[in-house]
C-alpha cells in the first residue's frame, strides 16, 4: 500500500487531495493542528508546526508522498529538511504568483520568479512562496514537484472569488448587478477537483520538475456571462469603468469590497499562463460551466447573501449602481 503524508490535509484543497489519494488506494496520514476534521478514512497526527518537534511523530517512516500547500517558509523549510531521508517524494503547491512579471502573454515555468523572501519573512505572498519551492528543491532535488495553480474554483472555496459572480447573480433575481467594464481581461480557472487529481497523480508518477496547473484564458466578458446564464438571471447587468470603480473605492481581484477576477488591463500575462506541459502530464480541464454548476450548488448551501471574505456587499453594489446611473460618486466608506 502507498503510504502518504498530507502536510496539512484538513483545508479546502489539501483535503481533496488525501481524498483523491484514498480513492487511489494509499494510506493517508494528514498532519495538522487538528482544530478542523481530516477526511474520512484517512489518520490524523496532531502537531504545532511552530515547534521544533513537530514533525517526530512522522519521521522514521518510509513515506512513499509528501505533499506541502503551506506558504508559510519556516514550515516548509523545516519539514522539507526533517522528511527528506524519509520520503520518495515530495509535492510542493506553489502559485503562479512567484512570477515576477505579469506583461507577457502565454509565458512558460521558464518565467523568471520574485527574489525568494528571507526564511520566515512571509510578508510579501509571492517572495514567501518562492522562498518554500527553493527550500524544496534544496532539500529534495530531482525529488521534487512543484505545481505551480493560479485561480482555483469549485465548491467550499474559501476565498469567495470564483463563486462571487455565478452567487451575485442567483441572488440578484430580478435586480441589476454591477460588473466591471473590461473587455480585455481574461481568467483562467481550474476546478479544485481537477487540481488535486493532478497533484496526486504526480506524485504517483515520481514527477521532478515544475508545472503551471491553470485552466485556459478566458474572456472575464465570458465568463460572467456564463455565470448569470447558469444562475437564470434575466435583469439587468450595468457595466462600470475601470477608473470610477478605482475611484470609488472598489478594488481588483479579491477581498473586501472587490470585484473579484478583475484584473487592471495592464496585467495581461496574470491570467494567460501556458498550461501546456499541465495538459501533456494528462492534467484534466472540465468545462468552465460544470465548475459554474457545482460553485453556484455550493454557495446555495452556504448561503448566497452570506458575509464574504471577497466581494461586495448587495446593500453596497446597489449604492453604486445608483451612483453610476446619477453620474455621480460614492467614495469608500459611504
Amino acid at each position: 500500500m502507498t503510504d502518504v503524508l498530507i502536510l496539512g490535509g484538513t483545508g479546502w484543497l489539501s483535503g481533496r487531495i488525501a481524498e483523491r489519494w484514498m480513492d487511489a488506494g494509499a494510506s493517508v496520514t494528514c498532519l495538522a493542528r487538528g482544530t478542523r476534521p481530516v477526511p474520512y478514512g484517512a489518520r490524523l497526527v496532531v502537531a504545532d508546526r511552530d515547534e521544533p518537534e513537530a514533525y517526530d511523530a512522522v519521521r522514521g517512516r518510509d513515506w512513499d508522498e509528501v505533499v506541502e500547500v503551506s506558504s508559510r517558509s519556516t514550515h516548509v523549510a523545516a519539514a522539507a529538511a526533517a522528511l527528506a531521508g524519509d520520503t520518495r517524494h515530495l509535492t510542493y503547491v506553489s502559485s503562479v504568483s512567484v512570477y515576477a512579471a505579469n506583461n507577457e502573454e502565454g509565458a512558460d515555468e521558464g518565467a523568471s520568479l520574485v527574489e525568494p523572501a528571507a526564511l520566515g519573512d512571509d510578508g510579501d505572498y509571492a517572495r514567501a512562496k518562492a522562498a518554500c519551492e527553493a527550500a524544496v528543491r534544496a532539500a529534495l532535488p530531482h525529488r521534487a514537484a512543484i505545481v505551480r495553480p493560479g485561480l482555483i474554483g469549485g465548491p467550499g472555496d474559501p476565498t469567495d472569488r470564483f463563486g462571487y459572480w455565478v452567487s451575485r447573480f442567483a441572488l440578484a433575481e430580478g435586480g441589476a448587478v454591477l460588473v466591471p467594464d473590461a473587455p480585455v481581461v481574461r481568467v483562467q480557472v481550474i476546478d479544485v477537483d481537477d487540481l488535486a487529481a493532478f497533484v496526486a497523480a504526480l506524485g504517483a508518477a515520481g514527477f521532478s520538475g515544475t508545472v503551471n496547473a491553470v485552466g485556459d484564458p478566458s474572456p472575464l466578458p465570458a465568463v460572467l456571462a456564463a455565470a448569470r446564464e447558469e444562475s437564470g438571471h434575466t435583469a439587468e447587468v450595468v457595466p462600470a469603468a475601470p477608473d470610477w470603480l478605482v475611484a470609488q473605492g472598489v478594488q481588483h481581484w479579491m477581498g473586501p469590497r472587490s470585484l473579484p477576477l478583475w484584473l487592471p488591463d495592464d496585467m495581461p500575462g496574470f491570467a494567460t499562463r501556458s498550461n501546456a506541459v499541465y495538459r501533456m502530464l494528462g492534467g484534466a480541464l472540465r468545462p468552465l460551466r460544470e465548475t459554474l454548476v457545482r460553485t453556484l450548488e455550493d454557495e446555495r448551501a452556504r448561503g448566497l447573501d452570506r458575509a464574504r471574505s471577497a466581494g461586495i456587499t448587495r446593500e453596497d453594489e446597489l449604492a453604486l449602481i445608483a451612483a453610476l446611473r446619477s453620474g455621480g460618486d460614492l467614495h469608500a466608506g459611504g
